[in-house]
């Protein structure tokens, strides 16, 4: 197999999708080529693996909230200041959600050609029959401005993902994408959530621009580098490509990068639709 072909099938989720859209080059490298020891994405590194191991326990601690552990249990879990000041706003900011089915953790997937699609919510809210609401959990230095949040390809892809994959969560019954509310919720600025509503047309739209994303990956010979090289400073393979040695600064980190996905399914057991 040539170093630039794409393995067939493929799972491409949303973190695959964005580093396609950012970087050709890093998407070669880390799905294509799979390059160990990529260099590390800020300095110091302490401090931004901190920041990584809370926010995956404090994902933890909202998914073992949710499906009946108390609040006050789980409080015990946060050792540190910042997860401590995190739980305390979510227990304070909390979604109501009476009369929803929610679904935490949850995995959906669809077949697309030869590939799959995969995307897995931090938390789906059904109301069967009248709405369907997507939270996903932030924890991110900066509050990202929604005109970023609403291009990137988390919320184009799960709120699209959930319209043609997720009728099993609606009692069998499609979806509606004028009935579909994408939130996220950031643990840092908890009372400024940032909230999208979907429609017929954007869900057409955005699987449309799937399908020919997709394809161009799928039939490509060469994974160029991106043109702007702003983002190289955070890119954990910017040394595979000269682009600097040195990681970017902490306290420049924008944090709105997200770590890379790794999804360990059982495909016989998280939702999916035959098309």
């Amino acid at each position: 197999m040539k170093p630039s072909q794409l393995p067939s099938p493929f799972t491409f989720s949303q973190s695959s999708l964005q580093d396609y859209n950012d970087c050709p080059r890093r998407f070669q490298l880390r799905y294509i080529d799979h390059l160990a020891w990529p260099a590390v994405e800020t300095e110091p590194t302490q401090e931004y693996e901190k920041h990584q191991q809370e926010g995956s326990l404090f994902h933890r601690m909202v998914q073992q909230n949710i499906i009946g552990l108390p609040a006050e249990r789980l409080s015990s879990l946060a050792q540190s200041e910042r997860l401590r000041r995190w739980w305390d706003a979510y227990q304070q900011h909390a979604p109501a959600l009476i009369g929803y089915t929610l679904y935490p953790e949850y995995t959906l997937s669809a077949p697309l050609g030869e590939h799959r699609l995969v995307a897995k919510y931090d938390l789906i809210a059904i109301k069967p029959g009248e709405k369907a609401i997507i939270y996903d959990w932030k924890t991110y230095r900066k509050r990202p401005r929604d005109e970023y949040l609403a291009t990137r390809w988390q919320t184009r892809l799960y709120s699209a993902l959930l319209g043609k994959a997720g009728s099993h969560l609606n009692d069998g019954k499609p979806i509606i994408s004028e009935r579909t509310e994408m939130t996220y919720w950031f643990s840092n600025f908890p009372n400024h959530p940032a909230k999208f509503a979907y429609s017929k047309s954007k869900s057409e739209k955005d699987w449309g621009v799937i399908e020919k994303i997709v394809n161009e990956i799928s039939s490509a010979g060469e994974f160029p580098m991106s043109e702007d090289e702003h983002p190289c400073r955070f890119c954990a393979y910017r040394s595979y490509c000269d682009r600097g040695a040195k990681a970017g600064e902490w306290d420049d980190f924008d944090g709105e990068i997200d770590a890379e996905e790794s999804f360990e399914i059982d495909f016989e057991q998280i939702g999916e639709i035959a098309f």
